[in-house]
């Protein structure tokens, strides 16, 4: 199997799911340092990048299976056309592509419309193509690590939205199911993934405070004191943006959804904000003087 953006929260989550069984990995990466890093570990790596089609061909040669995730950006759908251009000329059998929540030609934003182009190209590829749309990842809150652990709060411009949002670790079982299975059982299927329920951030930091021992308090910005902080970090403005159309969408109750594909896949519950909470509780720790 070929694994895309090998260096993400979820293909590496993935990686490990697939540890043990008998799937091989190859991860496509874009520089050698990277490359020397993963053959440290073990795992097969090949340069090439999916923004350069005449860097693919012996990245994909030999490949039955593609995992695709394209990085986020304007040239997303360029990124998925020359990784499925890749993968027919190199005789892949099947693609299983991470999409995103909400995915379609009229999305409250530029992601989910990109997403929906990459999907419908996935669709028509000639491949065995299955499509995980997962919902806004846990792992999220990881960003707000530094924040929560000096100031005991976290501030987002979400207001009082509820999400169905997912550990990252989940959406990596629902891969490696995917990916184990034979491929008939899921080609033509589109998965929306999401967690257990829907929360506020209020809840989040509700049991964010359980899990530390300590009082966090989210604090609800405004898009323009959100837009200036993500800026002042270096945050390219065309993530800014997109951060901010998700942000005003589940602000309108867009985001209020949970599905059943978690437990339908791998036979079990998604994680809660409870156990993620408690398994990254070192994250948020203190800094001691």
């Amino acid at each position: 199997m070929l694994l895309t953006g090998a260096t993400g929260t979820v293909s590496t989550a993935l990686r490990r799911e697939l540890e043990g069984t008998d799937v091989h990995v190859r991860a496509l990466v874009r520089d050698q340092s990277r490359a020397d890093e993963f053959r440290e570990q073990d795992v097969e790596a090949v340069l090439g990048d999916l923004e350069d089609p005449h860097t693919l061909p012996a990245a994909f040669a030999g490949v039955d299976d593609l995992w695709l995730l394209t990085p986020n950006g304007p040239r997303a759908p360029e990124n998925n056309m020359n990784a499925l251009w890749a993968a027919r000329r190199a005789g892949v059998e099947r693609v299983v592509r991470l999409s995103a929540i909400g995915a379609a030609h009229d999305a409250p934003n530029r992601s989910g419309r990109l997403h929906a182009l990459s999907d419908r190209e996935t669709e028509h590829s000639g491949l065995q193509w299955t499509i995980l749309r997962p919902h806004w990842f846990m792992q999220n809150l990881l960003n707000e690590a530094g924040d929560i652990a000096a100031a005991d709060t976290f501030s987002l411009n979400m207001a009082s939205a509820r999400l169905g949002m997912i550990d990252a670790r989940d959406i990596a079982a629902c891969a490696a199911r995917v990916l184990t299975d034979n491929a008939d059982r899921h080609h033509g299927q589109t998965y929306t993934l999401t967690g257990p329920r829907s929360l506020t951030f209020d809840e989040v930091a509700d049991e964010l405070s359980r899990a530390l021992g300590r009082t966090i308090a989210y604090l609800p910005v405004s898009d323009e004191v959100k837009r200036k902080t993500l800026l002042g970090y270096g945050v390219p403005q065309w993530i800014v943006d997109m951060l901010e159309e998700y942000a005003q969408a589940y602000v309108t109750g867009w985001g209020d959804t949970v599905t059943e594909s978690v437990m339908n896949l791998v036979g079990r519950s998604p994680r809660t904000i409870s156990d993620f909470a408690h398994d990254h509780a070192k994250m948020f720790v203190r800094p001691t003087s």
